[in-house]
């Protein structure tokens, strides 16, 4: 079976589900393969700055429907218990990607995006045209491809690029939680080995998501006594472990997260959220920054299927890239050079001391894995 389109899509998160929507909706005929089916529960922090707020409004993505939480105020603490507040310069909300993702799903089935839930297992790039076949034996052919799966998947080590050879120690774990916790307030607590994210999603559920370095949690038996010998050494998850009730069966769990620097194109094959790039959840912005590349993707695809520029593969290449670094390479910067902070304890108490010497310096902190209202 052999079905055409001018843009074919990898992946059902948030940058693929958006580009899908926002290519539909200027007349492109897309297609968009997931391998899941939705509703689903993803390993992620589940806070999205504001940001964002002035391109769902161009897309007609009306959040009203999925009851986020506001957000305005971050927290973190030290290690030993050390605490900083802050107002978040923009501020954010909290929405659940199992309520999020579905929610675009629909949206985009709405809009006449072409959906198949199969895997891709094959990507071959020949004169000019793409042939994508997926587990189903369903073979795609189209203009472009957008890789828009994930942190990593079996198609980064068939597309040879870098980071999927080599190992990466960190793990990332998430669950929902019932528990009384201030729904204002997105907070981040450092424990040996990792930090916790904190932070209330829709119908009053706290979502909890940490990363640490596998080296520290292999040590100790399972999910529940790390977080017993480990996270609870820190006041203030040892308080909220002790208070709240688990809402899942049990956590969910990725590997082989990794923050290494990847190419926005891959083979022609145009890379879009996690995909192109993974800032460390400690900014809490990889959600917003996934929206955005997705943005910046699209706006450059549409011009040219309407001839407003002109110009090669190469060049619709060059530009993308020149777009992705120029927005996204600084605040990557940047959060590498927090997460090297946050995880040494040392310099988390010599930053916590400035911080409290210089309070207005948090929220300069926060602008550097930020940016600006998205204009459309």
């Amino acid at each position: 079976m052999n079905e055409n389109s001018h843009v074919l899509i990898i992946g059902g998160g948030l940058a693929g589900l958006t580009s899908a929507i926002h290519l539909a909706k200027a007349g492109v005929l897309v297609t968009l393969i997931e391998k899941d089916t939705y509703p689903k529960h993803k390993v992620c922090g589940e806070y999205i700055s504001n940001e964002v707020l002035p391109y769902f409004e161009f897309l007609d993505i009306n959040l009203e429907k999925v009851q986020p939480v506001t957000i305005s105020n971050f927290v973190i603490t030290t290690q030993k218990g050390d605490r900083i507040q802050s107002t978040l310069p923009l501020g954010g909300f909290g929405i659940s990607r199992y309520t999020l993702d579905y929610y675009l799903w629909e949206k985009a089935k709405e809009v006449g995006v072409r959906l198949i839930n199969d895997q891709v297992i094959d990507i071959q790039y020949q004169n000019d045209t793409f042939s994508v076949k997926t587990n189903s034996n369903i073979v795609q052919t189209c203009d472009y491809v957008i890789g828009a799966y994930g942190k990593r998947t079996t198609l980064d080590k068939a597309l040879k690029r870098d980071f999927s050879f080599k190992k990466s120690p960190w793990l990332a774990v998430k669950a929902h939680y019932k528990a009384n916790f201030d729904s204002n307030t997105v907070s981040l607590h450092n424990f040996k080995g990792g930090y916790c994210g904190l932070s209330m999603v829709e119908d009053q559920k706290v979502n909890v998501c940490y990363l640490v370095n596998y080296d520290s949690f292999k040590k100790h038996k399972n999910i529940n006594v790390f977080q017993d010998e480990v996270m609870r050494q820190n006041p203030y998850l040892d308080t909220f472990f002790s208070s709240s009730e688990l809402l899942f069966d049990k956590p969910i769990t990725i590997s082989q997260i990794n923050f290494e620097r990847k190419n926005p194109v891959e083979d022609h094959i145009f890379m879009t959220g996690d995909a192109a790039g993974l800032i460390h959840p400690l900014c809490g912005n990889g959600m917003a920054m996934a929206i955005q590349s997705a943005q910046l993707l699209c706006e450059l695809l549409i011009k040219n299927h309407n001839a407003e520029v002109a110009g090669s593969r190469k060049e619709i290449e060059r530009l993308y890239i020149e777009k992705w670094n120029n927005t996204f390479s600084k605040r990557l910067y940047a959060g590498r050079i927090l997460q090297k902070i946050l995880l040494n304890g040392n310099l988390q108490q010599i930053s916590y001391a400035v911080a409290n010497v210089i309070p207005s310096i948090v929220p300069k902190i926060i602008k550097q894995t930020h940016g600006e209202p998205l204009i459309c």
